[in-house]
This record gives C-alpha cells, sequence and structure tokens, in this order.
C-alpha cells in the first residue's frame, strides 16, 4: 500500500516521519474550510478531516491520510487567523484560560474511511503587552490555527496541556499510527 498525506503542512510531514513513515505522495486538498452556521467545533473538525479525505483521488493500492486541527474556546472556533489584528484577538482571549484543540484525522483506502478525534486542553499563561506584541512581530502565528505553535515560540505560553501534543501540532501519532495500521500500514513502512 502507498502512503498518500493529503496535507501541505510540513508539520504533518515531520509527524509521519516520527513514525518511520515517508509518504509516497502529497495532495494537498482544496476545500472551503467555513463552519456552517451553528456548527460545534467537534462536529466542524470531524467534517472538515472526512471532505477533505473524501475530495482526494485514491487508487486501490493507496491509503490517503488527512487531518484538521482547530482550536476552541467556549464553542467559539478559533481557525488560522486572517491578519495579525485577528491573531491578537485570539491570543488575548486564550491568556490566562484553558481552551481545547482538537484534531481530527481521516484515513480512506479502498475498504473504507476510518477516523479518529483528539481532544486536548491546553493551558494559557497570562499574556503581556510584550508576550502578545513580541510573538506577532515573530510572524509565527501565520497559518496556525488559533493563532500560535506550539512548538515553536508559542510553546512559551503553555505551562500544561492534558492529552496529546502531537495532536496540538497537527497529528496524533499514537490515534495515527492505529489507523494507518487497520488500513495496512506499519510504523517504519516506507510508502
Amino acid at each position: 500500500m502507498k502512503l498518500i498525506l493529503g496535507s501541505a503542512s510540513p508539520r504533518r510531514r515531520e509527524l509521519l516521519a516520527q513514525l518511520g513513515l515517508e509518504p509516497a505522495a502529497v495532495r494537498a486538498p482544496d476545500i472551503d474550510e467555513t463552519p456552517a452556521k451553528g456548527e460545534r467545533p467537534r462536529d466542524y473538525v470531524a467534517r472538515m478531516a472526512r471532505e477533505k479525505a473524501a475530495i482526494l483521488p485514491c487508487a486501490a493500492d493507496e491509503v490517503v491520510i488527512c487531518a484538521d486541527t482547530t482550536v476552541t474556546c467556549g464553542r467559539r472556533i478559533l481557525g488560522k487567523p486572517e491578519n495579525e489584528k485577528e491573531a491578537a484577538e485570539f491570543l488575548w482571549l486564550l491568556s490566562g484560560r484553558r481552551h481545547h484543540v482538537l484534531t481530527a484525522v481521516a484515513v480512506r483506502s479502498a475498504t473504507g474511511l476510518r477516523e479518529r478525534l483528539v481532544d486536548t486542553v491546553v493551558k494559557f499563561r497570562p499574556l503581556s503587552n510584550a508576550d502578545v506584541n513580541g510573538y506577532l512581530a515573530s510572524g509565527e502565528w501565520r497559518g496556525k490555527a488559533g493563532g500560535y505553535a506550539i512548538q515553536g515560540l508559542g510553546g512559551a505560553f503553555v505551562p500544561w496541556i492534558q492529552g496529546s501534543f502531537s495532536a496540538v501540532v497537527g497529528l496524533p501519532l499514537a490515534e495515527t499510527a492505529l489507523l494507518l495500521q487497520s488500513a495496512g500500514i506499519a510504523m517504519g513502512e516506507s510508502a
């Protein structure tokens, strides 16, 4: 079986490499990622992963893996900020609070679709103006759900998490390994 990564995210590719997996190809899905009106965060992130997996071609000898990560604060979905102002709004909202990072994984093969959703609780320490302005100036917030990267400078804002660190980065390794194994791809196999 050939592993196809349905994501242009370099972080997801790096996380697959931690499992000893190198995708045979990368196919970035192009879907509308707008949440539906009133859609709950868990439903939204699961739908995004499923839709990404469904839109990509998948030959009989291929396994496609797609994922979606979103940050939620209460019922509010904090996607990728569109600009620096929105990134600042997200950081201030998360300052001194707990929030959830939801990552859904969808694995599609000729035998069907398998999926998992991982919920990780993340605590931000109270942020100062210097923290927020320095982080915004770094540019690391660009393209990151919730406007931060836990694996980068944003990790300095997080005194603790409850759940999967790799899911916050973008791909829960334990759950991904099990999904891929059930589709015929084992850790350490070259795809």
